[in-house]
């Protein structure tokens, strides 16, 4: 509940630094005339609906699980992140609406000194507030912080862009590049809608995290129990800042309820200790049979019945399995069985 709290004080200031940086970036258009600003305007506008959509699905995610939504609220994350890339996309499409018209009508440009410095100064805020959200996105989980934070990077780029074509403009007088520069960083936009709708739908879809996964195996392979026999069936799905991990582990059969307990609690442990608190571990104990011995690598098992052979490095292709782990004969590699 603490991460959700600290999510939602970031998004608070998110909106409040878009609506300033938008009014700012009205007035730098109102002074030049100049497309270029416009289209780092119009994306300002975007900045201001999204931050309050993200607002309002993090005050959603941070509710306490219900009746109705037992695994929690943090979906609503997700459908944040999806309207958000969706506006970015439709931004970039009208800024490309825009270089139209102005190709065909090329607007009178006036006062581009004061007009590039206040886009400057709002492109230098942007991304410093975009730098925070996306430092406490990855630190809690929050997808919808993260694609806030990436948008104002975003929109910090095509700000840089912007500046560089009005400075441009200023000392050659060929107007046209105005044009030419918000058409090229209207392609960045929707490019950078593209990537936050895709990961959004993948949220929503409960599309497995690979790079997470991996990550989690390398931990566990470095940091795993001579009683965690084998480890598999693991699944992670995101609810907003929440991370729903099940697996299934094999200890030694003759562990009673307690040790076993005190096994899934050790695995529970090391994996909060690299992915944070916010995570809801379901573990499901297995004894071991007589094929675990060879991979067993417990050197004061009491009962062991076949000797050791070698240790099975846990990988993303057979710790997903939901099935246990065993050796094949001879030359086979690694064989699964029920």
């Amino acid at each position: 509940m603490q991460e959700q709290k600290e999510n939602f004080g970031v998004q608070r200031w998110v909106v409040a630094v878009a609506l300033v940086l938008f009014v700012l970036k009205m007035v730098a258009y109102y002074l030049t005339g100049s497309v270029s600003i416009l289209t780092d305007a119009l994306e300002s506008t975007v900045n201001v609906v999204s931050g309050f959509i993200g607002l309002y699905s993090l005050y959603v995610a941070a509710k306490p699980r219900d009746q109705d939504h037992p695994y929690g609220h943090g979906k609503a994350e997700f459908v944040s992140a999806a309207v958000e890339g969706t506006l970015i996309l439709f931004a970039g499409l009208f800024i490309i609406y825009e270089c139209i018209l102005h190709f065909i009508n090329p607007p009178e440009l006036k006062k581009l000194d004061w007009g590039v410095a206040l886009v400057a100064v709002a492109g230098l805020i942007n991304y410093l507030m975009g730098t925070v959200a996306i430092r406490q996105g990855k630190k809690n989980n929050s997808l919808a912080l993260i694609a806030s934070g990436k948008h104002l990077h975003s929109d910090t780029y095509s700000t840089i862009g912007i500046v560089v074509g009005v400075v441009l403009i200023w000392i050659t007088g060929w107007k046209m590049l105005d044009t030419l520069v918000a058409l090229l960083f209207s392609f960045v936009i929707l490019y950078t809608g593209y990537k936050i709708l895709r990961a959004s739908l993948a949220g929503i879809m409960d599309e497995a995290d690979k790079a997470l996964l991996e990550k989690m195996v390398l931990h566990l392979n470095q940091h795993r129990k001579q009683n965690w026999v084998d480890l598999h069936n693991l699944r992670v799905i995101k609810y907003g800042s929440i991370l729903h991990v099940d697996c299934h582990l094999t200890v030694p059969w003759y562990l009673n309820v307690h040790e076993a307990h005190t096994e899934i609690d050790a695995l529970s442990e090391e994996i909060r200790q690299q992915f944070g608190s916010s995570i809801e571990l379901f573990v499901h104990s297995d004894g071991c049979l007589d094929f675990s011995c060879a991979i067993c690598t417990k050197t004061d098992c009491p009962v062991r019945k076949h000797a050791f052979e070698r240790k099975v490095e846990w990988t993303l292709d057979n710790i997903i399995s939901n099935k246990k782990h065993r050796l094949g004969t001879g030359s086979d590699s690694l064989h699964k069985t029920a």
